[in-house]
């Protein structure tokens, strides 16, 4: 489990200092996938470059698994459980073909060859691209460079993936086909998913919502309790899916029970039942 207790960053800017996040208390269980949502400056990437160690809180602490991410003999061993996916994964590629990129995290881990190469090949099949393993980084397409940027995260072997606006730069399907590997991940292997996003569709994934809003927590709870916040989700500036939208105007017309539909067969067995 990952625990924040009062954590607080601020950055200097100007002469002055600009909080990031105030006093943040957060508990993200194993296994469970974390949406985090706000606008821009809301606190969201400063929040994920704390769980990975990156960056220190200046209040407050942090526990991952029992490690302090601030003790610099700890730190290696956060961010092996906590692997860090960038919005641009031109920021992670650092070989010159895939095999050897993926491979980097493993080698700098110290691990025997036979393991390196049982884990390059596997994480590579995971995010379908085996057949790449000789190829230059740099010719991929971009949703083809980030399945690589996960595959050298999980082959460190994880608990936890954090995925930092990691779809934004991708076009509609190299995104769909990221956030179904990520799923598959998610669900056969109980990695637990914090994905920082400005597209609330993808918070449907997961199993709780945290919305920042000034670097403080706006609204905070399971996916389907903070999504029926329609109107205070609308006016951090998070626009609703039009399902989503769709469920709060019935609501309001008496046509649909307490329960909130999330999904387009949710919505038609909810009006089926209110027949």
């Amino acid at each position: 489990m990952i625990r924040l207790a009062g954590v607080s960053y601020d950055y200097l800017q100007d002469g002055r200092e600009h909080a990031a996040l105030s006093g943040i208390d957060l508990a993200i269980h194993d296994g469970k996938w974390l949406t985090v949502l706000g606008a821009n400056g809301s606190g969201k990437t400063t929040l994920a470059m704390l769980l990975n160690g990156l960056l220190q809180p200046q209040k407050g602490c942090i526990d991952v698994d029992g490690y302090d991410p601030s003790d610099p003999d700890a730190v290696w061993e956060v961010r092996r459980r906590v692997a860090y996916i960038f919005q641009n994964p031109e920021n992670q590629l650092v070989a010159t073909t895939i095999e050897e990129d993926v491979a980097f995290g493993p080698e700098n881990l110290g691990l025997p060859r036979e393991e390196i190469y049982r884990r390059v090949a596997n994480v590579l099949r995971v995010v379908g691209m085996e057949g790449y393993r000789e190829h230059e980084p740099h010719l991929l397409s971009g949703g083809q460079k980030q399945k690589v940027a996960i595959a050298g995260a999980l082959a460190m072997e994880p608990r936890y993936l954090i995925m930092d606006e990691a779809t934004s730069m991708l076009d509609p399907i190299s995104r769909e086909e990221i956030l179904a590997a990520v799923a598959d991940l998610h669900r056969e292997r109980g990695i637990g998913i914090i994905n920082i996003s400005h597209f609330i569709e993808e918070a449907l994934l997961g199993d709780e919502i945290l919305v920042l809003s000034q670097g403080k927590v706006a609204l905070q709870g399971n996916t389907g309790d903070v999504l029926a916040h329609g109107e205070a989700l609308e006016a951090l500036g998070i626009g609703l899916p039009p399902i989503i939208k769709l469920g709060h105007a019935l609501k309001k017309r008496g046509y649909l029970d307490a329960t909130l539909p999330l999904t387009v067969e949710e919505m038609v067995n909810a009006l089926c039942r209110s027949k």
